[in-house]
C-alpha cells in the first residue's frame, strides 16, 4: 500500500540575481521514508532546504506539507505544523549546556512566554520540570547522558552534532531535515548515524530527508533518492539504481558523456563506459558548508 504524501514540492524555482539556483524543482517525501537529497557542490541541496523551511522566499512553486500549502507561512509557522531541521554549521549554542540546548529547543511547546518564564509566574515552574524530564529522554535517546552537564563548546564536533540533531528531535516533529548529518564524522561515528537513523524511522516513526556526500550511508539508509545538479532535478529512484545511473556519475566526477550508450538510451561518461566505479564518488572541489548564498 502506498504511503501518504507528507511532503508535496511543486516547480520549486528560486534565482539570487542572474544565478538561477533552483529550477522547476518537484519532489515528494512519503510519510514514514528516510529520502536522499545528493548532488556535486553548488546544486541547491540547501537552498532547497532554505526554501522548505521558510528562510527563503523562491520566486516560483508551492510547497505542500501535510497536506496544508505552507509556502508563505514563516519559518516558525512551519516548525509548529512539524518541519524540523539541522545545519551545515551547527545550531547549537556553545555557552550553554547539553541540556540546556535541548530545553531551548522545546521552547515553542513550553506554554508560557518568556516573561512569564524571567518572572516565575504560577505554572512556568512545573512546566519547566515537564520540560527538563522530555529533554532527558531525548538526551538518553541519543547516548548523550555522559555529557548533558557539559557545555556544548567543550564538546567534540561528533558530539555537537548529536546534540544538534537531538534538538530537532526536541521540537516534536513529523518530519526531520538533516542537512549533512555525518560530514566530519569518523566512518564509526557515520555507521552510528546509519543506525539511529534506522531507529528514528522504524520506532519514532519519522519522515526524514536528508542531504548527504557520504554516499555509503546514503545507499544503506535510504529508501528513495533524489538527485540535484545546476539546481535541476538529475533523476531520482531508488537507491541501487541511482548509485549506477550513467548521469549521477557524470555530474560527481564531471566526466564526459556519450550520448547513446546508457542503458536507457541515454549518456554514459566516457570514463564509466565499462562500468561504474568504486563508491563513494567524490565531488570535484573543496567541499563549503558556509556558501553565503546558499548554493550548497
Amino acid at each position: 500500500m502506498s504511503r501518504r504524501q507528507l511532503l508535496k514540492v511543486e516547480g520549486l524555482s528560486l534565482r539570487f540575481g542572474g544565478l538561477q539556483v533552483l529550477d522547476d524543482l518537484s519532489l515528494t517525501v512519503r510519510e514514514g521514508r528516510i529520502v536522499g537529497l545528493i548532488g556535486p557542490n553548488g546544486a541547491g541541496k540547501t537552498s532547497c532546504f532554505n526554501c522548505l523551511t521558510g528562510i527563503y522566499r523562491p520566486q516560483g512553486g508551492r510547497v505542500f506539507f501535510d497536506g496544508k500549502d505552507v509556502s508563505h507561512l514563516p519559518t516558525h509557522r512551519r516548525a509548529r505544523r512539524g518541519i524540523a531541521r539541522t545545519w551545515q554549521n551547527l545550531g547549537v549554542i556553545d555557552a550553554l549546556t547539553v541540556t540546556e540546548n535541548v530545553m531551548l529547543a522545546q521552547h515553542q511547546r513550553a506554554g508560557y512566554s518568556a516573561l512569564a518564564g524571567m518572572l516565575g509566574l504560577a505554572g512556568t515552574w512545573h512546566r519547566e520540570r515537564e520540560l527538563r524530564r522530555d529533554a532527558a529522554e531525548i538526551i538518553e535517546y541519543f547516548g548523550l547522558e555522559d555529557v548533558a552537564d557539559e557545555r556544548a563548546g567543550e564538546l567534540p564536533y561528533g558530539v555537537r552534532k548529536t546534540c544538534d540533531m537531538a534538538m530537532a528531535l526536541a521540537t516534536d516533529p513529523k518530519m526531520l531535515m538533516l542537512d549533512e548529518p555525518a560530514s566530519g564524522l569518523s566512518p564509526e561515528e557515520a555507521l552510528a548515524l546509519g543506525t539511529t537513523l534506522r531507529e528514528l524511522r522504524d520506532r519514532l516513526r519519522l519522515t526524514i530527508l536528508m542531504i548527504e556526500h557520504h554516499v555509503p550511508l546514503v545507499a544503506d539508509v535510504c529508501d528513495y533518492v533524489y538527485v540535484l545538479n545546476f539546481g535541476r532535478l538529475l533523476t531520482e529512484g531508488e537507491p541501487e539504481a541511482i548509485q549506477r545511473h550513467p548521469e549521477v556519475i557524470a555530474a560527481y566526477l564531471g566526466g564526459a558523456a556519450e550520448p547513446g550508450a546508457g542503458s536507457d538510451g541515454g549518456t554514459v561518461p566516457v570514463a564509466a563506459a565499462d562500468g561504474p566505479p568504486d563508491w563513494p564518488l567524490v565531488p570535484e572541489g573543496p567541499h563549503s558548508d558556509g556558501r553565503p548564498d546558499g548554493t550548497a
